[in-house]
């Protein structure tokens, strides 16, 4: 759709990070007056300058959008004044293995104080089933003196961002939308029409607030079924990569998952836990599924550091004092993306063994990587390889020259990505 089509509403996306920052410069590319407001005020001056920290966000698309005066970033809460459509999309971790909504509860309370009779304030951020309308309505309207459906709108569309993926990009992915009442959901499914190829409205925030968490669940689970069968499987001599690829020529009833060092991003180590969370809180009961696969999922890093000891030790050497080149730093390919990161477990536990890590990763940016700062990082190169007792293969970018690792006499290959005489696969 045209931008001219519309009246250049004021639209106010808080968190400016892989969510936020997508769909902040969507809206302002199909013509809406745009803030972009964050609290990490580096993020910021990045933003007003015309540098993108993501990188499914150009620069050059980042620059066109301020050129036209239709995107600025700010970290002034007056900045939030004046806004039709208001967009909550911050982080939302696990503290001590409970949910933490505190960034919800700050971006509520702040919307509040400039929220107006008409406007409509939508929650992103993956959060339990009745978030949006159990705890930023009330803090919303004690903000405001405003009544949610009454004065306001408010409503809950989970976010969709996969980080790297060219194919379902925010624009070409489905979107599910959903509001306290019938305006509320006509004013969000409006805003999101502009903004994606299709809408999926649901009858409540509940039903979209569930909706994130199962999709999620759903791949959480499945991926710890084939990291216990890839364990198994080793046991019991069996190749588990080829039995996937011969169920997968299976044309119904089978979706192919495959092994690897963990899970990671902010989904699925997280989510599931918010939906486990929930359950107990308000049933009394466990969510086996999810709470197995937390066990199985969380510790494959620890299998993975296993394994290399064992190879090591086949070939008569110690881990301590090993150099071991690590391949990755982000959670998934062709992303910078390390959140929640699997590697950073493994790089842990090796440094644990006293072993000598150095860490090749193209996509991530050392300066804002834990991970990074306890290792030394390193260009993949013929002279690294040669350096190094083994190579542990966590993300198979597109960007690492894999030839230069086939030959190397020890190589544990999470992602079967290669082969060669000296190749491990989980």
């Amino acid at each position: 759709m045209s931008a001219n089509t519309h009246p250049a509403e004021r639209v106010v996306i808080v968190g400016q990070g892989y969510v936020g920052l997508p769909l902040a410069v969507r809206a302002a590319e199909q013509g809406y007056d745009v803030v972009g407001f964050d609290v990490d005020k580096t993020k910021i001056d990045l933003l007003n300058a015309g540098h993108s920290y993501i990188e499914d966000i150009p620069d050059s698309r980042l620059g066109a959008i301020i050129s036209s005066g239709n995107y600025r970033a700010s970290t002034d809460q007056d900045d939030l004044a004046g806004f039709d459509i208001a967009v909550i999309s911050v982080p939302t971790p696990l503290t001590e293995g409970l949910p933490d909504l505190s960034y919800i509860e700050i971006s509520a309370a702040a919307l509040g104080a400039h929220l107006r009779p008409g406007a409509c304030v939508i929650l992103e951020s993956t959060t339990y089933p009745g978030t949006t309308e159990e705890l930023v309505a009330p803090i919303l309207e004690q903000a405001s003196g405003l009544t949610a459906g009454d004065d306001f709108q408010l409503g809950y569309s989970p976010e969709r961002i996969d980080p790297g993926n060219l194919t379902y990009t925010l624009e070409t992915t489905p979107k599910v939308v959903s509001g306290i009442d019938a305006a509320s959901l006509a004013r969000v499914q409006g805003f999101y029409d502009k903004i994606v190829v299709r809408t999926v409205p649901v009858r409540s925030p509940k039903e979209a607030e569930l909706t994130k968490l199962l999709e999620n669940t759903f791949r959480h689970v499945n991926i710890a079924l084939v990291n216990e069968l890839a364990m198994f499987a080793r046991d019991l001599g069996i190749d588990i990569w080829e039995a996937i690829d011969a169920a997968e020529s299976k044309p119904f009833g089978f979706m192919a998952f495959r092994p690897g060092p963990g899970v990671g991003g902010h989904c699925l180590p997280i989510d599931p836990s918010y939906l486990s969370w929930r359950v107990k809180r308000s049933l009394g009961q466990t969510f086996r599924f999810v709470e197995l696969a937390n066990e199985i999922n969380e510790h494959m890093p620890d299998y993975v550091v296993r394994r290399l000891v064992v190879a090591l030790n086949t070939r008569e050497l110690p881990v301590k004092g090993r150099r071991v080149l690590v391949l990755g730093l982000a959670y998934k390919k062709n992303t910078g993306d390390d959140r929640e990161s699997p590697s950073t477990r493994v790089i842990e536990l090796l440094h644990q063994l006293d072993a000598d890590v150095v860490v090749a990763d193209p996509h991530v940016d050392p300066t804002r990587s834990h991970a990074a700062r306890q290792a030394e990082i390193v260009e993949l190169s013929a002279e690294e390889v040669d350096r190094a007792d083994a190579v542990v293969i966590l993300v198979d970018h597109d960007d690492f020259d894999l030839e230069l690792v086939r030959n190397h006499p020890l190589v544990l290959d999470t992602r079967r990505c290669i082969e060669g005489p000296g190749v491990e696969v989980l």
